[in-house]
């Protein structure tokens, strides 16, 4: 199996191609069945995607755009979405693993309850999205990404790694964070500095999640004071 590293972890691809790989065009992610397999869906347009108890197995998704993306209780194994645009997601109660988004937009996206086992994140936009209740079980990476402005809560992202990405004012709610890797990204204005207790950081970074905390704690300093009376 292919593998990507990324800072300290190592993410086993999805089998998408190579011998014995023959995938099938298809013209839509549902199946009376339930399940989706080998297959490969490209350039649709769609105003609305609803998919609901369904087995993605072993797929390429490509050049997808939908306005309106509702998914929920979804296996998705061995699938790559690349250069996706799925607006206002909600997407909840599912599984991925061996799951690669590259260069896709989940801009606002709501997502919960989601477990994620080797899933890379590369080249995403992020902004606002809401992570809610979602658990690394497995390696998990956001590569060159940006999350502006987006929410984390009652996540366990225990060894996950984010390298490389727009984190401004992101903000890290209650949740388990040990071992999670910031290194190599701007932790200047990032939110709930003080949760994100046992992380892994550079020396270097110290002082800007020291401007961090300073910002969240709303600190006022002496020398801007106007000492007249």
């Amino acid at each position: 199996m292919d593998t990507r590293r990324v800072g300290r972890t190592s993410i086993t691809l999805p089998e998408v191609s190579g011998p014995g790989i023959y995938l099938t065009n298809v013209a839509s992610l549902e199946n009376p069945r339930g399940t989706v397999q080998d297959f490969r869906y490209a350039d649709a347009d769609l105003r609305e995607l609803d998919l609901l108890r369904t087995h993605l197995i072993t797929g390429r998704i490509t050049g997808l755009r939908a306005d309106r993306v509702q998914l929920a209780d979804l296996r998705v194994d061995s699938v790559e979405f690349d250069s996706c645009d799925l607006g206002s997601t909600q997407w909840s109660d599912s599984k991925l693993s061996r799951v690669v988004f590259r260069n896709c937009r989940l801009m606002g996206a709501d997502l919960a309850r989601l477990t994620l086992d080797n899933v890379l994140f590369e080249g995403c936009k992020l902004d606002y999205a809401t992570w809610e209740g979602i658990r690394a079980t497995g390696p998990v990476a956001f590569s060159k990404s940006v999350l502006t402005e987006a929410t984390f809560t009652g996540c366990d992202l225990s060894r996950a790694v984010f390298d490389a990405c727009t984190l401004r004012l992101t903000e890290f709610g209650r949740g388990t964070y040990k071992e999670l890797d910031l290194r190599g990204n701007d932790l200047s204005t990032v939110r709930g500095v003080t949760t994100l207790k046992k992380i892994i950081i550079d020396r270097s970074q110290q002082p800007e999640l020291a401007e961090a905390l300073v910002a969240e704690l709303d600190v006022t300093f002496g020398d801007t004071l106007d000492d007249r009376r």
